[in-house]
């Protein structure tokens, strides 16, 4: 096989052949499932369109992370042979990371002995998309790769709709507005996201569907995915979350940011019919929106 400098990596040449992520093709790559010429590939290793015939990539293995028994309840709203769509609760970690090895969604998921999609790695059964942990609502796990890779595209291309039930601080003149504002890594604090000159592209539009007096409830619709965007951009238009001491100030009542995954649209990987499911906010963000309303009377 012919490798130069003008050929691409095989994590990048397999990511677009197979419309995954390149994180997911390098888990594939380290998982020993990808073979040149029968011998395991190395992702920096370059290959060429025409050296396609030569490259296997093997089924994944079961998954080797077993679940945890502390693994949340799941409350499922849709299920099929391709997919799940999930409601998950404020206060669990989708996947683990630092600081979080057990408890997760993910620790769920496999707990349900289910067989879900490893393009993300053995870790992130069926991950597509992630929520905060304090943040409530709906998200979709995908069953088989071909379901994962078709939901991936639709996050790249923005036909995966997400919306979201916000309540913030402070009134505002506008009915509706769009935030185009790039996020990154705040510098000051590695535990925070800010709006930063050269970070990544990030869009959220809002609409206003009640003022409160000091208070707005919002619905807040994602044209990008960023880490804890809408925290950031609402905080940015000094209109912050109530109930975010990250990115605003303490609540003495609600002690997580008023964030819900209301509303979740895509098509279906299976048979391209348009899904839409709706979730309401749990039982402590009704009684949030309810005593702002009391005290806008």
């Amino acid at each position: 096989m012919s490798e130069t400098a003008e050929a691409p990596r095989l994590d990048v040449w397999l990511a677009h052949r197979r419309g995954i992520t390149r994180h997911a093709a390098r888990t594939l790559i380290d998982a020993g499932l990808v073979r040149v010429r029968g011998r395991p590939g190395r992702a920096g290793q370059r290959v060429h369109d025409d050296d396609a015939s030569a490259i296997d990539v093997l089924p994944a293995p079961p998954p080797t992370v077993v679940a945890h028994a502390d693994a949340p309840d799941l409350t499922v709203v849709a299920e099929d042979e391709w997919l799940a769509v999930i409601d998950k609760p404020a206060g669990v970690v989708v996947h683990r990371g630092a600081g979080h090895h057990t408890g997760t969604l993910a620790d769920a998921l496999l707990q349900r002995g289910t067989s879900w999609s490893l393009l993300g790695g053995s870790d992130r059964p069926g991950i597509v998309h992630r929520l905060d942990k304090d943040t409530s609502g709906l998200l979709v796990v995908a069953k088989t790769e071909a379901a994962h890779r078709a939901l991936a595209q639709q996050l790249r291309d923005r036909s995966l709709g997400r919306t979201y039930w916000a309540l913030v601080h402070g009134g505002f003149r506008e009915s509706s507005g769009t935030i185009d504002a790039p996020i990154g890594r705040d510098p000051r604090n590695r535990k925070r996201m800010a709006v930063l000159t050269g970070g990544r592209d990030s869009i959220s539009d809002f609409r206003v569907v009640e003022s409160l007096g000091d208070a707005s409830l919002l619905e807040v619709s994602l044209r990008s995915g960023r880490t804890h965007q809408i925290r950031v951009h609402m905080a940015h238009i000094r209109h912050p979350l109530v109930g975010d001491v990250l990115y605003g100030r303490a609540d003495p009542v609600l002690h997580r940011p008023a964030l819900h995954a209301m509303r979740l649209r895509f098509l279906h990987p299976g048979d391209g019919t348009e899904r839409l499911y709706e979730s309401e906010p749990p039982q402590e963000l009704q009684a949030a929106l309810q005593r702002f309303r009391t005290r806008g009377r």
